[in-house]
């Protein structure tokens, strides 16, 4: 990262640090939001974010793997090819978000809405979610309910 003088390090973080860091601060994360930054190819992997508005935000290619992200709000977010791999998004909002090839394989989905959402081509846990709860929850907004997980399921 480049050293800038007498300066904190999460301050002025932009994408061209992206390359040299692995994974983003919770503070850098907010920060960058604050002030309307792309979040495209970030990485958030294992971030406590719950509760965070990335409305509007681009996070393209995001790697979300393993992230808390209960109650977190995607409304209107750009989520293409992103990865939320094993991520808990019980209660979030992804109302409006464009998902088109996003990962959710393992993830926690309880009581989330995609309401207006277009999920072409993504990845959903579908022994534990079924595609007619997604669809239903894309015309309605109605609140998805996961299935319990089974045994049989872990492998």
């Amino acid at each position: 990262m480049s050293k800038k003088k007498n300066s904190d390090p999460d301050d002025d973080f932009d994408r061209e640090d992206f390359a040299e860091l692995r994974t983003l601060t919770r503070k850098q994360v907010l920060d960058m939001i604050r002030r309307g930054e792309s979040l495209e190819d970030a990485d958030l992997r294992g971030l406590d974010l719950s509760g965070v508005s990335f409305d509007g935000a681009n996070l393209t290619n995001a790697k979300l793997g393993e992230t808390n992200l209960q109650r977190a709000s995607f409304k209107g977010a750009t989520l293409v090819g992103a990865s939320f791999w094993n991520a808990n998004l019980r209660e979030a909002s992804l109302e409006g978000a464009n998902l088109e090839e996003a990962d959710f394989d393992y993830c926690n989905l309880d009581a989330v809405t995609f309401k207006d959402a277009k999920v072409k081509k993504a990845i959903f846990p579908v022994k534990r979610l079924p595609v007619e709860h997604v669809q239903r929850s894309v015309r309605t907004g109605e609140r998805v309910r996961m299935e319990p997980m089974r045994h049989e399921d872990e492998d």
